[in-house]
Formats: structure tokens, C-alpha cells, sequence
């Protein structure tokens, strides 16, 4: 799974590529796992950020020491990613 590159998020490298570990081979991918789980674990990982797995430094300091300001930084984003109408 990839987002745009530049995507504000701790889990989100830089490239856009999303840090879960059900997607990393080495971690916890099985190919038992189906698109259902992955798709929930990517909505469940960008409503909640891991802070123990941060892929991007700007946005993991923001999300660690000044909450108001990420969650400012956020909403900011997701003005340009409107709903589908």
C-alpha cells in the first residue's frame, strides 16, 4: 500500500510506503491474511498512529510532544483528500 509521497503520517516513510507489519514479509505477512485485514489494519494504523514504529521523523516528533499541533497538522491534510461524492 502507498500513499502520496509526502503523506503526513508517523507510519508513513517519506516515499508514501506504509511501515505495518502485516505487510512486511519479515514481520508478520502470512498468506492467510486477506485484503479485509490489511485494508483494517492500514484504517486502524492511520486512526492510530504507533509510536513505536515510526517511519517518518516530522511527523512522530509532532505526534509525540505536541498532540494539538499534529492533530491540527492532520485535519490540514485531509482537506486535500476530499470524500468521494
Amino acid at each position: 500500500c502507498k500513499f502520496d509521497q509526502g503523506f503526513f503520517h508517523p507510519n508513513i516513510y517519506p516515499s508514501g510506503t506504509v511501515c505495518l507489519s502485516i505487510l512486511n514479509e519479515d514481520e508478520g505477512w502470512r498468506p492467510s491474511i486477506t485484503v479485509k485485514q490489511i485494508l483494517l489494519g492500514i484504517q486502524e494504523l492511520l486512526d492510530n498512529p504507533n509510536p513505536n514504529s515510526p517511519a517518518q521523523s516530522d511527523a512522530y516528533m509532532m505526534f509525540t510532544s505536541n498532540l494539538a499541533l499534529y492533530k491540527k497538522e492532520v485535519r490540514k491534510q485531509s482537506l486535500r483528500y476530499p470524500p468521494p461524492t
